[in-house]
């Protein structure tokens, strides 16, 4: 083996000749000649920008995937409207599959980055591969589940006799593809966290661009509607999946895929599930929510009410997944340097990764304040939905500037492994706070229930925004008061 022991990621220069395959080139940089150290030694802006651009775009493109279906769909001539409802219906149980992925994959990859920081490959490639595992377990168990119990979940969801029938054909296609989706999105995390910001943007983008190509032409081309729409996600998945694993059992990559880290390992695995439990909250917490949200909203304002929400989610995730973007491009500079002992980088690291997150989450929800018809537009022609969309977005989104503080605390008690603290402040935002007030509400603001489940969500989130920055704050101190003593004893000795 032929590099040196602090040049964890490798470079041009170093190579990896386990199984005979080269190390792959360090992608941080993008630069040729010697890039060692780039997250230990790069300037942090410089560093972020080149890993936060490509895991912005991948989740930008990612939210094709969950948009452009509905954005068709809506768009269908007579049942566009009923249509979408259906489809709408859905996104619980889609939400819990990408959950799934995020216990695994968002839990997994900030650990192997430790193990990077730290120089310990073996650790970190057992996690890889017991990650693997695991997804594809889950994989399997989801699909069954999906296929057997879908009308059911969806009836209880919030489904009327006009839209269950939309609901049902969508479903069962999509179900057939959740290995598809669990494989893509948990280990496109483990691309991302070795540097590859650009291939894990390109993972997504194979699919993207297959998922709008393909949408037209089963939906309207072979009039398949609905079943059109989950046909060419799946396969879109699929594209994606197989370019994921190529690439991470193959010569580029530096953690590989490998079987003799198949046998599952509770000292690695549960670790990574504990972390991860976290983000699947949060996730799954948005199906969960998403549940509670459409059966109020029919009991109150009925189809055009759920209809409406539909698009509220939408529009959300265009605040969201950027956000968990910028996230995702800090995670392995936060949590290699973190576990190379750099409080000064962790900090930095963490402070441009809160401004820019709040940049973002500002301008956005100016231009959703200011032009709430506009995204209306995106989904639906049919005038009656459209103008009603525009009132609650307003409702519902008025406090979005604050989400850049939420999700950068987030993200960055993820990246420092701190399983518990992440965990408290999503429980917090979401069972704690919103469930409840979504019930609460209509009883204060009988005359306007409709709007008062709406009214849920901003309250929900200036509450939960203060409780996460205050805990933020404490910990973060603590974690590099701790991170300094252990620098000045190396130092002392």
């Amino acid at each position: 083996m032929k590099r040196k022991s602090d040049d964890f990621l490798g470079n041009k220069e170093n190579e990896e000749k386990d199984d005979g395959t080269a190390a792959a080139d360090t992608q941080i940089s993008g630069q040729s000649g010697s890039d060692k150290e780039a997250l230990g030694k790069e300037p942090i802006g410089k560093l972020l920008f080149r890993l936060a651009v490509p895991t912005v775009a991948a989740q930008l493109i990612n939210m094709l995937y969950n948009i452009v279906d509905r954005i068709y769909i809506g768009h269908i001539p007579e049942i566009g409207a009923t249509a979408l409802t259906g489809v709408g219906v859905c996104m619980p149980l889609i939400m819990i599959v990408s959950a799934f992925a995020a216990l695994v994959g968002y839990g997994g990859a900030p650990r192997a980055s430790i193990f990077m920081g730290k120089q310990d490959k073996e650790s970190a490639e057992k996690t890889l591969g017991n990650c693997f595992v695991v997804q594809i377990i889950i994989s399997v168990i989801l699909t069954a589940v999906l296929l057997i119990r879908n009308r059911d979940f969806l009836m209880a969801f919030g489904a009327s006799s006009n839209t269950i029938g939309y609901a049902v054909d969508y479903m069962n296609i999509y179900a057939l593809g959740t290995i598809f989706v669990e494989v893509t999105l948990g280990m496109n995390a483990f691309i991302t966290a070795q540097g590859f910001a650009k291939t894990g943007m390109l993972s997504v983008l194979i699919g993207a661009v297959a998922n709008i190509i393909l949408d037209p032409v089963f939906i309207f081309g072979l009039n398949m509607d609905v079943r059109g729409a989950a046909l060419a996600t799946i396969i879109s998945q699929a594209l994606s999946c197989i370019w994921v694993v190529w690439f991470l059992c193959g010569k580029k990559t530096f953690l590989k895929i490998r079987k003799k880290n198949f046998g599952l390992v509770p000292k690695i695995i549960l670790p990574c599930l504990a972390l991860g439990t976290s983000t699947f909250i949060m996730q799954a917490s948005e199906s969960v929510i998403s549940v509670c949200f459409n059966s109020s909203l029919q009991k109150y304002g009925g189809d055009i009410a759920v209809g409406a929400m539909t698009i509220l989610t939408s529009v959300m995730q265009f605040a969201m997944l950027p956000l968990q973007g910028l996230g995702q491009g800090a995670q392995p500079i936060i949590s290699y340097n973190y576990g190379a002992g750099n409080p000064g980088r962790v900090k930095a690291a963490f402070r441009l990764l809160l401004k820019t997150s709040l940049c973002y989450s500002v301008i956005l929800w100016l231009f959703v304040m200011l032009f709430p018809g506009g995204f209306a537009a995106m989904f639906t022609t049919d005038a009656e939905l459209m103008e009603y969309t525009k009132t609650a977005l307003r409702i519902y989104m008025v406090v979005m500037f604050l989400f850049g503080i939420q999700v950068a605390c987030q993200m960055t008690f993820n990246a420092l492994g701190k399983a518990v603290e992440s965990i408290v402040v999503a429980v917090m935002r979401k069972f704690v706070l919103l469930l409840p007030l979504i019930y609460i509400m209509p009883q204060i603001l009988q005359s306007r229930q409709t709007t008062a489940v709406y009214m849920a969500e901003p309250i929900a989130d200036t509450v939960a925004v203060t409780f996460t920055a205050v805990l933020f704050a404490v910990q973060f101190r603590k974690v590099l008061a701790s991170m300094k003593k252990k620098e000045e004893y190396k130092t002392a000795e």
